[in-house]
C-alpha cells in the first residue's frame, strides 16, 4: 500500500495547510480547504483507500457535474495546524455518489471526524467554478485573512469599492485578479444561504471576501490558489497600514495607471471598476 501522503496532491494539500497557519490565518480550527482530485491523484492514491468506505451523507445540495468526484478535505473541527502532524486525523477523502448529492469516507477523518461544515459551500463553489473554467479549477481555500477581515469594517461592503483599494494597493493586483474580488455580507457560516450568495459570487471572481469573517479563494493548482489569497490579503495589508497613518491616502495608482498595467500585462480589467 502506498503511504498517500507522499502522493502530489495530498502533500499540496498538507503544504498548504501549513503554509496557511504560519501566516497566521487560521486561527484554533477556523478556514477550511478542498481539493477536487483528477483520475492520477485518484488512481495513485487508491491501494490506501478503505476497503469498507464509510456511510454516504447527504449534503442538502445537488450539483450534477461532480457525481462521482473525490475531494480532499480538513475536518470539521480539526486545526490547520496539526494537518502535517497526523494527516489522517485532520484531513481526509471523500468520494461523491452518482447523484451528486452526498459524499462518504474513503481514507482518512480517523476517530469519526467528517469534514469540513462548510463542505456543502465549497461543493456549490467547485461545482460554479469548475463549470466556468472549463474544468481549470479545483481549488477552494477559506482563510480567515487578518486584514481583508479588518477592511471589511470600514469599506463598503460592494465589490467595486473593495476591489479598487486593492488594485490600487499594490501594482501586481491587477493582474492577479483582473476581474475583481466579490463581497459577500456577514452570514452565518456553513449554511445554504452563504452557500448560494458565494456561488453568485464566484460565477464571475476568483475570489470572494466574507464579511467579519475572511477571504474564500479557487483556483486550479494548490500555489495559484494561496498566491491569490496571499495577494489579497498583502494589499488588505498595504491598505490598512496606509490609513492607519493618519494622513488619509494622498496618491495612489490611478485608472489610467492600471489600465496601463492591464495592458502591458495582457490582461482585461473590469472596466465597472475604473472612472
Amino acid at each position: 500500500m502506498v503511504d498517500i501522503t507522499e502522493q502530489p496532491a495530498v502533500a499540496g494539500f498538507i503544504r498548504m495547510c501549513e503554509d496557511g497557519w504560519l501566516q497566521g490565518w487560521h486561527e484554533r480550527n477556523g478556514g477550511n480547504l478542498t481539493y477536487r482530485m483528477t483520475e492520477e491523484d485518484v488512481a495513485a492514491s487508491r491501494s490506501a483507500f478503505t476497503s469498507e468506505p464509510g456511510a454516504w451523507h447527504e449534503m442538502g445540495v445537488t450539483c450534477e457535474n461532480l457525481v462521482g468526484e473525490y475531494f480532499i478535505t480538513t475536518g470539521s473541527g480539526k486545526f490547520f495546524r496539526n494537518v502535517a502532524l497526523a494527516p489522517e486525523k485532520n484531513i481526509g477523502i471523500v468520494e461523491i455518489n452518482d447523484a451528486g448529492s452526498a459524499w462518504r469516507i474513503v481514507w482518512g477523518l480517523a476517530g469519526g471526524a467528517v469534514p469540513t461544515s462548510e463542505f456543502p459551500t465549497h461543493f456549490m463553489n467547485h461545482s460554479v467554478r469548475k463549470r466556468v473554467t472549463s474544468g481549470a479549477n479545483r481549488v477552494i481555500y477559506h482563510c480567515h485573512a487578518t486584514n481583508v477581515i479588518a477592511l471589511t469594517y470600514v469599506l463598503p461592503l460592494t465589490d467595486r469599492d473593495f476591489t479598487r483599494p486593492l488594485w490600487q494597493s499594490a501594482t501586481e493586483c491587477p493582474v492577479v485578479f483582473p476581474e475583481g474580488v466579490g463581497v459577500v455580507p456577514w452570514m452565518v457560516p456553513g449554511g445554504v444561504d452563504i452557500a448560494h450568495a458565494t456561488s453568485e459570487k464566484m460565477e464571475t471572481y476568483q475570489a470572494a471576501v466574507w464579511a467579519q469573517h475572511g477571504l474564500f479563494a479557487s483556483g486550479p493548482d494548490f500555489d495559484t490558489t494561496f498566491g491569490l489569497a496571499h495577494t489579497i490579503e498583502k494589499s488588505a495589508e498595504i491598505y490598512v497600514k496606509a490609513l492607519s497613518c493618519g494622513q488619509g491616502v494622498r496618491q495612489t495608482i490611478g485608472d489610467d495607471d492600471l489600465r496601463a498595467i492591464a495592458r502591458d500585462f495582457g490582461v482585461t480589467l473590469n472596466e465597472a471598476f475604473l472612472g
